[in-house]
C-alpha cells in the first residue's frame, strides 16, 4: 500500500500562510518532514484559486521539487490549475481528480490523455455528490472508466477513489462499509475483469472532528480497507499512529 501525504494542503495553516506570503521555505520544510515520515507521494493542494492566483500551484510545485524527488499528486478541481502544475513537474505526476461534472470530463480527460498521466477517478456524480449505496458507487465508477477509455486514457492509468465520508454524515458508517465492499470488487478484478488501483482520502473521516474522534478510528478503517485490497492511501503522514499502522500493514500484505 502506497501512502501519499495530504499535509501540503491549503487547509493547513502553514501552507495557507506560505501561499499568502509566497514563502517557499515553510512548504519545503513540510515536504522534508513528510518524506522523512515515510510518504512516497506528496499531494499538492492549493485549494480554490481565483484566475489571478492560479500560479500558486506552480509556486508550490517548484518549491517542493527543490528539496524532494518524491512523485507529486496535483490536487485541484480546476483543469487550468492542473495544466499549470503539469507544465513544471519534473517527473510525471498523478492528476487528482476527475468526476462526472461536465467541465471536468471535457477538460481534464484530454489533459490526462495528452500527458499519459495517472488519473484519480473521484466517485462523485455530475452534481459532485458521492452515491451512498454500493450500486450507485459502482455505476459512477463504470461511467468514469468508460469516459476515460473513450478519451484514450489507458486503463492502467486509472485510480478509483470511493470518497470516504466525514464522520459527521448521518450515514457515515454505512458508507464506510459500502466503500470497503467496493474496494474489494475493484481490487479483485470482479468489476472490470482486471485488478484496478484504489485510493481513499483517510483524513476525510475526521476532518474538523479530531477532538471528537481519536486517530484509532482512521487506523481501524485502514485495516479494513487494506484487507479489501486498497492500493493507495492519502493521509496525514505526520500522525505517528497512522504511519505505524501503514508499516504494519505493509509487513503483512
Amino acid at each position: 500500500m502506497i501512502i501519499a501525504a495530504d499535509n501540503l494542503n491549503v487547509l493547513n495553516p502553514v501552507v495557507a500562510a506560505a501561499l499568502q506570503n509566497l514563502e517557499a521555505w515553510p512548504l519545503q520544510e513540510l515536504a522534508r518532514r513528510c518524506e522523512q515520515s515515510g510518504a512516497k507521494i506528496l499531494d499538492i493542494n492549493p485549494g480554490y484559486l481565483s484566475a489571478k492566483h492560479e500560479d500558486r500551484m506552480v509556486f508550490m510545485v517548484e518549491a517542493v521539487q527543490q528539496v524532494s524527488h518524491l512523485r507529486l499528486m496535483l490536487d485541484s478541481p480546476n483543469p487550468r490549475v492542473l495544466a499549470k502544475g503539469l507544465a513544471v513537474c519534473e517527473q510525471p505526476p498523478v492528476l487528482n481528480a476527475l468526476t462526472l461534472e461536465e467541465e471536468k470530463l471535457r477538460e481534464i480527460l484530454p489533459l490526462a490523455a495528452a500527458h499519459d498521466a495517472d488519473l484519480v477517478l473521484l466517485l462523485l456524480d455530475e452534481r459532485s455528490f458521492p452515491p451512498p449505496s454500493l450500486e450507485g458507487k459502482v455505476t459512477v465508477a463504470m461511467q468514469l472508466r468508460d469516459a476515460a477509455l473513450a478519451a484514450m486514457v489507458k486503463e492502467e492509468r486509472l485510480i478509483f477513489d470511493a470518497v470516504l465520508p466525514n464522520l459527521s454524515w448521518p450515514d457515515a458508517w454505512v458508507q464506510v462499509g459500502e466503500i470497503v465492499r467496493l474496494v474489494r470488487l475493484l481490487a479483485d478484478g470482479a468489476l472490470f475483469q482486471s485488478q484496478a488501483r484504489t485510493l481513499v482520502g483517510l483524513s476525510n473521516l475526521r476532518s474538523g472532528l479530531r477532538r471528537t474522534y481519536p486517530s484509532r478510528v482512521e487506523e481501524a478503517c485502514l485495516y479494513l480497507l487494506a484487507g479489501a485490497g486498497l492500493s493507495w492511501v492519502l493521509a496525514d503522514v505526520l500522525q505517528p499512529e497512522v504511519m505505524e499502522t501503514v508499516r504494519l500493514i505493509n509487513q503483512v500484505v
